[in-house]
């Protein structure tokens, strides 16, 4: 029996061992990344089964590396406050009322919709969102915008919705200077 396991063994290590070999720096990054969470789960699993470790422990062991994509399910906060009924009271413009998208690249070349709140943004609006003034320059929002849109852009830990509105404000505030 011990020897068809370490042939198992050698044979499942020669394979795997193949293909790291074959794979690029960002994909054995990956790779590794996911190597160590599957380890670290079916270590905390065998600890659980074994009665060595308590469940919740595991538990909290097992959610520590999903923190870090938080910042990513966060940006679904709006709509889950839409979902479950927030926001009907003056913020929300209507049932009715038509989605402006803006389309964004992301660093990977591919488009995606960011869905705004309403396609007719006031001037005033867009001014505090880019924090200038109802008189400004064309340089200066176009400098403003790109200032915020650095901070929150999807790609940098920033959201779809706050994209689209930044990208919005800078819109109306050029089609009013024009």
């Amino acid at each position: 029996m011990h020897w068809i396991l370490g042939i198992a063994l050698t044979a499942a290590a020669f394979i795997v061992l193949k293909r790291w070999g074959a794979l690029t720096p960002e994909k054995k990054k990956a790779a590794t990344w996911k190597i160590l969470l599957v380890s670290g789960g079916a270590l905390l699993l065998f600890l659980v089964l074994t009665g060595r470790i308590h469940v919740l422990t595991a538990a909290v062991a097992a959610v520590l590396p999903l923190l870090r994509k938080l910042p990513a399910l966060l940006r679904f906060a709006p709509m889950i406050g839409r979902i479950f009924g927030q926001g009907q009271g003056a913020d929300n413009r209507g049932a009715g009322s038509s989605h402006n998208a803006d389309a964004h690249q992301n660093r990977e070349g591919q488009h995606y919709q960011a869905q705004t709140s309403s396609g007719n943004m006031p001037l005033k609006e867009a001014c505090e969102i880019l924090g200038v003034a109802p008189g400004c320059s064309r340089d200066e929002v176009v400098q403003a915008h790109r200032r915020l849109i650095q901070k929150l852009h999807p790609d940098r830990g920033g959201n779809d919705y706050l994209a689209a509105k930044i990208n919005e404000a800078k819109a109306v505030l050029l089609s009013h200077q024009a």
